[in-house]
């Protein structure tokens, strides 16, 4: 039998993660559909993923939205925080049911049809003064100019002219002597 399952409970609900989230389950998209616009939000603000969302033209971003707006309200209604500070922290799309139909083809034959769902979950969190990146400093490097390389250029140029010039007189001159 199990023992210490009031000590394991109390452990457990300590633990528990207490970000605003929300979930919509056996929608009616491919899971890969989803975590290509999920991928587009991931880090993002509150704000700035709804634009995002309403601004792609994907069939899933509609589903994210309402999820995301879902999870946004937890947050206001269940645990007072403000919309101005969350970011979505997770979303995943996990796979849900596949349902599982018959196309008939031509002499008798069947194929198969998979019809997939998921699962969309949208976790936010608050940002926290700490976690804003500070600015960056940025590190003046002098440039060094080397004006022998630019010399090598212009000599190697010079006396490509002079080579083109010498080669029709080099030829004129074998064809004198020839006669």
């Amino acid at each position: 039998m199990a023992k210490r399952i009031r000590e394991k409970a109390a452990k457990n609900n300590a633990e528990r993660d207490r970000r605003p989230q929300a979930t919509a389950k056996y929608l009616r998209i491919s899971p890969s559909k989803v975590r290509i616009v999920l991928d587009l939000i991931r880090g993002q603000s509150y704000f700035d993923a709804l634009g995002i969302l309403k601004s792609t033209p994907k069939g899933a971003s509609e589903l994210i939205i309402k999820v995301l707006e879902s999870a946004g309200a937890n947050a206001e209604n269940n645990l007072n925080m403000s919309k101005d500070d969350l970011y979505v922290a997770e979303c995943f799309a996990n796979e849900g049911q596949t349902l599982k139909r018959y196309w008939y083809r031509s002499h008798g034959s069947a194929d198969m049809l998979k019809k997939r769902t998921s699962h969309i979950t949208v976790i936010l969190d608050e940002k926290k003064k700490e976690e804003v990146a500070p600015k960056k400093v940025e590190k003046k490097v002098e440039k060094t100019e080397k004006p022998a390389k630019v010399e090598k250029v212009e000599k190697v140029e010079k006396t490509k002219k002079v080579e083109k010039a010498e080669k029709p007189k080099q030829k004129a001159q074998t064809q004198e002597g020839g006669k």
